[in-house]
């Protein structure tokens, strides 16, 4: 018994050495792999069949120049990292984690390397993210640790502890972790919160004393994590909500709001709702209307009479910036402005409202 436990250790090492090699370089001759390994031809023959079981695509060719290589497969197969190669993708991976485009995508990466990451390697990595700096425009920056722990609980389904402002004050939170979410401005946990027992919202950026705590939980029917945050950071933390069918398609739309403003819903053509939030209604409807595209307000319906004010506001308004033709109109229930640029007949913004 003991002896064949030693033998097919034995083999699933040789196979393992044989697929590091492999991804070290373009091409092997057989003669050069049983060299390296210190078996047989015959056995190379064997392991490659045994790669190729576990779904890894060896090609091999014969003749003058021929060889083993490895091709790329239909799935992506695991890899093998040697230390160095281990360090320097868990610190690109942190970096990325703070980027605008992939770092979600690269939180996730990282938080798998995070459970097969050597303790001995933690150090380094830790030691080089720190020297790593952004400039520009992006996320708020969040410290990797925080970002780390909190992955840690989601993935493991353990409860998590912070410090949070509340008004003046900061208050201790226990929370069942379920999903980081990333803006385009800040990092953000969708988390049950225990005492309060409802799903809340939380920044990354405001925690402090962030700790994964020993219970365990099952996890809850949640909410899709994306679509609850997105609506709770562009509406619902704010004291008016708006709705707006806009006349626009909603991939157009979303490319003139950032999805930390706004959420967009198709409505099928060349139409789309728009809900935000503001602490002055007034705001959110020159918004919109800056888009330059025709829109209805769905809700709420005070909305409509502040659009029907601004509209008789702007008929007032200089002409030498933005002249205005074609005036107020009222047909069908919706009254709509149209302002034109000077010396051009194409309207440059519409307004409509309920009449």
């Amino acid at each position: 018994m003991d002896v064949a436990s030693g033998d097919e250790r034995g083999t699933t090492e040789r196979v393992l050495t044989l697929l590091g090699l492999l991804q070290q370089r373009q091409l092997w001759t057989g003669p050069e792999l049983a060299d390296r390994l210190r078996v047989t031809p015959r056995t190379v023959r064997r392991d490659v069949e045994r790669l190729r079981t576990l779904g890894y695509q060896v090609q091999a060719s014969q003749g003058v120049g021929g060889g083993y290589q490895l091709g790329p497969g239909q799935d992506l197969p695991p890899l093998l990292l040697d230390d160095e190669e281990a360090i320097a993708t868990a610190v690109s991976l942190l970096a990325g984690a703070g980027g605008a485009v992939a770092g979600d995508a690269a939180l996730r990466a990282l938080t798998k390397l995070d459970r097969v990451l050597p303790t001995r390697l933690r150090h380094e990595v830790r030691a080089l993210s720190g020297s790593v700096e952004f400039f520009g425009a992006g996320r708020t920056p969040v410290d990797p640790d925080v970002l780390m722990t909190l992955a840690r609980t989601c993935r493991d389904e353990v409860e998590a502890g912070f410090d949070y402002p509340s008004g003046s004050e900061l208050r201790r939170r226990r929370v069942e972790p379920y999903r980081l979410v990333a803006s385009d401005r800040h990092w953000y946990l969708l988390a049950y919160d225990l005492d309060r027992e409802d799903w809340r919202t939380f920044r990354v950026d405001r925690m402090t004393e962030v700790s994964a705590r020993t219970w365990r939980f099952r996890p809850r029917a949640a909410p899709d994590a994306a679509t609850y945050v997105q609506e709770g950071v562009a509406s619902r933390v704010y004291p008016y909500q708006a709705r707006f069918l806009v006349h626009a398609s909603a991939d157009t739309v979303r490319t003139q709001i950032p999805a930390s403003a706004a959420v967009v819903r198709p409505r099928g053509g060349e139409l789309c709702e728009v809900l935000s939030g503001a602490g002055n209604l007034d705001f959110v409807l020159m918004h919109v209307l800056l888009l330059g595209h025709d829109f209805e307000v769905l809700d709420p319906p005070e909305l409509g009479k502040r659009c029907r004010a601004l509209a008789e506001k702007l008929t007032v308004l200089p002409t030498a910036a933005l002249a205005l033709a074609g005036g107020v109109t009222t047909r069908g229930g919706l009254v709509t402005l149209r302002l034109y640029k000077p010396n051009s007949s194409i309207p440059k913004y519409q307004l409509l409202s309920p009449a």
